[in-house]
C-alpha cells in the first residue's frame, strides 16, 4: 500500500473525530432552550454519543467484511452530513414535538439527543473498525495500526471539543457550525471516494 493512503485515512480519522464531538458540543446549544444546560442535559447526550459509538463499532464491524471498501465509509459519511443539514432547519420543530410529547425530563432529555445525535453518529463511529479493515494488511501490524487510528480519532475529538466550544460558538451561530460541519463532512466522502478511484 502506498504511503499516502494509509496517512489519507488517519487524516480523515481526525476530521470525523473533530466534528464527531464538536457536534456533541454544539447539540447542547440545540437542547439548551427546551431542556436547559444542566447535568441532566449533558448525561443525555452523554449517552447517546456512547450509544451511537457502539452501534457505529458494531455495524462498521460487520459491514466491512462483507464490503472491503473505502465507499462504504464514504456513503456513511455522505449520510451523516446530509443529515446534519438538515437539522438547522427542522431541530426546533422536532425538539418542541419532543417536548410536548415526552416532556423535559429524562425520557425527552433522551429522545431530543436521539433525533439530533443517534444517526449521523453512529454512522460515523463505522469509520474506525472500517479504516482499520482496509489499512491492516498482517496480524503483525495490527496493533500498531489500531492504536494509530484510534489515538489520531481521539486528539480530533480533543481538537473539536474545544475548537467548537472556545472558537467556533462564540464566533458564528450553531446553525452556520452545522452548516459547516457538514461541509467538511462531505468533503471528507469525497476524499474516500477518490481513495476508492485511486485503488482501482
Amino acid at each position: 500500500m502506498a504511503a499516502w493512503r494509509p496517512a489519507w485515512i488517519c487524516l480523515n480519522a481526525f476530521v470525523v473525530g473533530g466534528v464527531l464531538m464538536g457536534f456533541e458540543m454544539l447539540s447542547s446549544r440545540y437542547l439548551y432552550p427546551y431542556f436547559g444546560g444542566g447535568i441532566g442535559t449533558w448525561a443525555g447526550l452523554i449517552s447517546t454519543i456512547l450509544l451511537a459509538l457502539a452501534i457505529g463499532y458494531f455495524a462498521g464491524g460487520a459491514v466491512v467484511d462483507r464490503f472491503p471498501s473505502t465507499l462504504v465509509i464514504a456513503a456513511a459519511i455522505a449520510v451523516s452530513a446530509i443529515y446534519l443539514a438538515l437539522i438547522p432547519a427542522a431541530a426546533d420543530d422536532v425538539i418542541h414535538a419532543i417536548l410536548i410529547g415526552f416532556g423535559d425530563g429524562p425520557a425527552g432529555i433522551i429522545t431530543a439527543s436521539s433525533a439530533l445525535l443517534l444517526l449521523p453518529m453512529s454512522l460515523l463511529g463505522m469509520f474506525s473498525p472500517v479504516s482499520l479493515r482496509l489499512i491492516i494488511r498482517s496480524t503483525h501490524e495490527a496493533g500498531r495500526w489500531a492504536g494509530l487510528i484510534y489515538g489520531v480519532s481521539t486528539l480530533g475529538s480533543v481538537f473539536g471539543t474545544l475548537g467548537t466550544t472556545f472558537a467556533l460558538i462564540p464566533t458564528i451561530g450553531s446553525r452556520a457550525i452545522t452548516y459547516l460541519f457538514a461541509a467538511i463532512l462531505g468533503l471528507s466522502a469525497v476524499g474516500m471516494v477518490l481513495l476508492r478511484e485511486r485503488r482501482s
